[in-house]
């Protein structure tokens, strides 16, 4: 039978079209996320370690078929911490890679930038999912639309260690914070905390986002004591952070030191025991740190336990053209667990779509869940004019080697 050449001719013109409309991925059946954090620089132990808690669980409902029959694969670029550069990787998901939605997004100054691009691209429906962030901007109109978060806000992190220090006797509160968005967004939760109880901070000091383990911090030391503060709290990343508590100890200044979430605990004690090492002195006292997720050492909560065994299992690596070969993975840390939270509530979100997972549907199927069980002892709740999943803060203290819960405030009473 001859073909018709016009009618060949029409066909191959129809594929070719049709090949151009498929996203640029290994399968057409994959269900493609997007992700852009730093996986280099100061705080690349960040996008690391959240990118291979979020693998742990990909891997794994990878393995057993995907989600309603579609691998789920995370696309990721390195921003380095920087807003140009996550502006650049979010134009490159949209516009080349055509992710179905963004997610694990690290830092609010990136965030921040962003946020503006997700309004740009509303007819394309696109969301960014649980980044790793507890700032104001999107929780708020116009951007909260285009955002669902799963942890606590920063501002509820600084209430709550506000609250503590002032039950405490600690009304005196000094703040060091990162110059940039996400320092002033926990900068203004401290504020707002601080005015219900009529105080002020009684001084404050800043730094350069991109600062190194190696940097001094002795002129932000020698800015904050004067106040006589009873205490600091920190809104950094945790090379910074660590460098500043190791400046305040070499000083003799000895008061509570408290970091927010974002700072990455287990990082930030790795260097301060190096220290603690090689100086013969104890750079880990007196410190706390304020968290999102519960401990994962906690294997009371079945999502510890979940965690644990698919990070030993599948010992996920980061990107190869991401990441050096110098950097040794954590084992466990807060920063993995979340990733692996992140993922985990995602993967229930996806397979709520059904077998045609419309970009659409995205926004009125996670406003419908409910307290949903998470395996944390904390139901996740969404609805319209709720974009965020979780409100629960735990605090945390080092004992030994770890970051464990605190018991007891008392021994910080004046």
């Amino acid at each position: 039978m001859r073909r018709n050449p016009i009618t060949s001719g029409c066909l191959s013109w129809f594929f070719a079209i049709l090949w151009l409309c498929v996203p640029n991925w290994g399968h057409a059946d994959d269900i493609v996320i997007g992700m852009s954090a730093a996986f280099s620089g100061p705080s690349a132990s960040l996008g690391i370690e959240l990118y291979r808690g979020s693998m742990a669980y990909i891997t794994h409902v990878n393995s057993m078929g995907g989600v309603n029959d579609r691998k789920l694969v995370l696309k990721a670029y390195d921003d380095q911490y920087d807003p140009v550069s996550a502006v650049e990787n979010t134009i490159t998901l949209v516009e080349k890679d055509r992710v179905f939605l963004l997610f694990d997004y690290v830092g609010t100054p990136t965030v921040t930038r962003v946020l503006p691009l997700l309004k740009r691209y509303s007819d394309r429906q696109v969301s960014l999912f649980f980044p790793y962030t507890g700032a104001q901007p999107q929780r708020e109109p116009p951007y909260d639309a285009f955002v669902f978060n799963l942890r606590a806000s920063y501002r509820q992190e600084t209430e709550g260690l506000v609250e503590r220090f002032v039950q405490m006797g600690r009304k005196r509160i000094a703040v060091l914070y990162q110059a940039d968005a996400y320092g002033r967004s926990g900068w203004d939760g401290v504020r707002r905390a601080l005015k219900k109880y009529a105080l002020e901070m009684v001084g404050e000091a800043t730094y350069q986002r991109g600062a190194t383990y190696a940097q001094s911090f002795r002129e932000q030391v020698d800015i904050l004591r004067p106040a006589n503060p009873d205490a600091v709290i920190v809104i950094g990343a945790y090379a910074a952070s660590a460098a500043f508590i190791r400046d305040a100890r070499d000083a003799n200044w000895d008061l509570p030191i408290a970091n927010l979430s974002f700072v990455g605990s287990v990082p930030m004690l790795q260097l301060l025991r190096e220290s603690s090492q090689t100086r013969g002195k104890d750079y880990t006292a007196n410190l706390i740190d304020a968290d999102v997720v519960p401990s994962y050492d906690d294997i009371s909560l079945p999502a510890v336990r979940q965690y644990r065994e698919l990070m030993d299992r599948y010992d996920p690596r980061p990107p190869a053209d991401l990441v050096g070969e110098a950097y040794q993975p954590l084992h466990y840390s807060f920063v993995s667990f979340e990733g692996f939270l992140n993922a985990k509530l995602l993967v229930e979100i996806l397979s709520r779509l059904g077998t045609v997972a419309d970009k659409a549907a995205l926004p009125a199927t996670v406003e419908k869940m409910g307290d949903y069980d998470l395996g944390i002892a904390a139901p996740v709740s969404f609805r319209p004019d709720k974009h965020q999943g979780l409100d629960t803060v735990y605090y945390t203290t080092v004992q030994g080697d770890r970051f464990v819960p605190i018991s007891d405030w008392q021994q910080w009473q004046r």
